[in-house]
């Protein structure tokens, strides 16, 4: 936050029953420090958490749970109605379901319901609740409708308990919450200034009741986003090549959540079957070889804002392409090739990068044991240090052509942030809500 802001805007801070909820003083005291109106919303579960009276105090206006207050005022529809920006910090699983069926059995809900403005929600609950297909359904669908997700970061929970769900730290959702503010009041300008790309743009969507065209609402409308995915094949003659089992389908899971979300999408497509890209809402650039990918992949980031590499490319290809096929009875009983180094195109795409665009990168690793394969997941991102490594475990029945995945994500540093096993459309949630994180 650099000063005050420009106008003074209307917040609501939404608090759910969590043990969290204690943080969520600290993000009413930045709203109202960089000088917003702030109206807080806590369910009757975040008043065992959280006194009323510290809420009125930091908030400088009344606190309610009731719908049955001001009812001259309409104040279950006055709230959303008059809000700039809605925030739920913590929202737990509980709120997160109420929130997708539309359910509006408080104050909370009923302001959710009734506003306009974007909607920033910031994930608390334990690994296992987080990790739930209910709540993974749950997230989805909000996302869909535009909401705004910040964290959940990996960290100690409750008891003896660690692991990913512990809400982000408060700047940190001030820091986001204000972004996509000010990113709907630069957009809302008489003079039609844009807001920026690398940040992406959210308008002035319903965040959690609204629906909308591609490139209209969600946490990556208008970023314009490359997802590299399958396995290169580089041939030794015309019909033969030396190649991998990546069947393409995490990239495709990356590249349809990204479209779902507002982002403008290309996806370079290395020998990935025309049945797992139908219907995908995307840019499709075919390629065969690691060299075909490279060119293609740098052609698109020129213009990217994030470039996610999943695509398994080969670190070598024959040194001689043969004209015609080889004959085996001109070989023997055995064969050698010749084999070249291969361009690194994650390597060549961090030492390239614009300022602000997003690099994330891909490491399929066979070692069975965790700390080990992080270690070796360190050692990459330390010679190409990505904005996020992504290091799935891969052999033969894990990873490749599966729809299962399981992942840590790596930032420069070494640190994990992130840890996800599931389908791979879950992945891909991972991914990229790590992403529009990073974009604010």
């Amino acid at each position: 936050m650099n000063g005050a802001p420009a106008a003074r805007r209307t917040i609501v801070v939404g608090i759910t029953g969590g043990i969290a909820a204690y943080k969520a003083v600290q993000v009413i005291r930045g709203f109202v420090k960089a000088g917003h109106d702030v109206h807080v919303v806590p369910t009757e579960g975040a008043l065992r958490f959280v006194g009323l009276p510290t809420l009125e105090a930091l908030s400088r206006n009344p606190v309610t749970t009731s719908v049955f207050e001001d009812v001259a005022e309409v104040r279950h529809v006055a709230l959303g109605r008059r809000a700039d920006l809605v925030v739920v910090a913590p929202a737990t699983a509980d709120s997160l379901a109420r929130m997708a069926a539309g359910l509006a059995g408080d104050l909370l809900g009923t302001t959710l319901l009734a506003t306009e403005a974007p909607v920033v929600v910031a994930p608390a609950m334990h690994p296992q609740m987080w990790e739930h297909p209910a709540t993974r359904a749950n997230l989805a669908t909000l996302r869909s409708r535009g909401v705004h997700v910040v964290g959940p970061e990996v960290g100690a929970l409750t008891g003896d308990d660690a692991g990913i769900g512990r809400m982000s730290e408060p700047e940190d959702i001030l820091a986001a919450a204000l972004a996509v503010l000010d990113r709907t009041t630069t957009a809302s300008r008489p003079d039609g200034a844009a807001p920026s790309l690398q940040s992406g743009s959210t308008g002035t969507t319903g965040a959690v009741g609204s629906t909308g065209a591609r490139g209209e609402q969600g946490d990556l409308a208008g970023v314009r986003v490359v997802v590299s995915a399958g396995g290169t094949r580089e041939p030794f003659d015309p019909v033969r090549f030396v190649g991998n089992r990546s069947s393409g389908r995490q990239g495709v899971a990356i590249a349809t959540a990204a479209a779902a979300r507002g982002a403008e999408v290309t996806l370079v497509a290395a020998n990935i079957d025309g049945g797992l890209l139908a219907g995908l809402d995307a840019r499709i650039v075919a390629v065969g070889s690691a060299l075909e990918l490279a060119d293609a992949v740098h052609a698109a980031a020129t213009e990217a804002d994030v470039i996610v590499m999943t695509a398994a490319v080969a670190d070598y290809r024959p040194a001689q392409v043969l004209p015609e096929k080889l004959k085996k009875d001109t070989q023997g009983e055995t064969m050698s090739l010749e084999l070249v180094r291969n361009p690194d195109v994650l390597a060549d795409l961090v030492a390239n990068r614009r300022t602000g665009q997003i690099v994330v990168g891909f490491a399929a690793e066979t070692e069975p044991d965790r700390d080990a394969r992080i270690e070796l997941g360190r050692a990459k991102i330390a010679r190409k240090p990505a904005d996020m490594l992504v290091v799935n475990r891969v052999g033969w029945s894990e990873g490749f052509e599966r729809e299962e995945n399981a992942i840590e994500v790596i930032v420069p540093g070494g640190d994990v942030v992130r840890r996800a096993e599931g389908t791979k459309a879950d992945v891909a949630a991972v991914v990229l809500d790590l992403v529009a994180t990073a974009l604010v």
